[in-house]
């Protein structure tokens, strides 16, 4: 199984590398558009600001994903590299996200609950997704965020905190988790498995 895997800078690479490798994969790691047209697995992992994924559009990289999902190449964006799927954040308006995914990403409301959303929680299925194969309800995944995508017909896992909002989103060859499935354990390694089997 070969993947590639995006370096924009801002990513968790290690984690996510080590837990790919750990399944058996061949990774390749690029923080430039080139290795993408031979690509046959691509995941965008992303940590910390939304503005940061400007590095995305100024080395030709949004172009070069682009292009490898008209080729229908399975992509998996993690976390910040899942909310850059959508048209943008309100974490950073001037900078748009891939449009992929109609709506905006917002930051959660102000409350009785903690912002960011840390930790542990579970995750809800609306429909069927390959990428949650051997899954149940009620399992645990890691989260890390302040903003979270609403959800929506696309939306293949809900988790609730404050208000429902999407751990995972899905259209076609293109899927997002707003969790880390590298640091979800068992269940994770599960979800990057079930990406890697995709057929490519």
């Amino acid at each position: 199984m070969k993947v590639t895997v995006i370096d924009y800078k801002a990513g968790n690479l290690t984690s996510v590398v080590k837990s790919l490798r750990h399944l058996g994969a061949q990774v390749t790691v690029t923080d430039v558009p080139g290795p993408l047209a031979e690509a046959s697995r691509v995941i965008l992992p992303g940590v910390g600001h939304f503005a940061a994924t400007s590095r995305l559009d100024s080395t030709g990289l949004t172009d070069a994903i682009r292009a490898i999902i008209a080729r229908d190449v399975p992509f998996l964006g993690i976390c910040v590299g899942m909310q850059w799927l959508y048209r943008g954040s309100t974490e950073a308006p001037e900078q748009p996200g891939l449009g992929h995914f109609a709506q905006l990403v917002e930051r959660f409301p102000e409350g009785h609950e903690k912002v960011p959303h840390v930790g542990w929680n579970q995750l809800a299925f609306p429909f069927a997704s390959p990428l949650f194969t051997g899954v149940a309800p009620g399992e645990f995944a890691y989260f890390t965020h302040s903003w979270r995508g609403p959800v929506t017909a696309e939306t293949s896992a809900v988790t609730e905190y404050i208000q429902p909002f999407a751990a995972a989103v899905e259209r076609g060859n293109v899927f997002g988790t707003q969790f880390h499935p590298e640091k979800s354990g068992e269940t994770g390694l599960k979800i990057l498995k079930n990406f890697l089997e995709l057929p490519a």
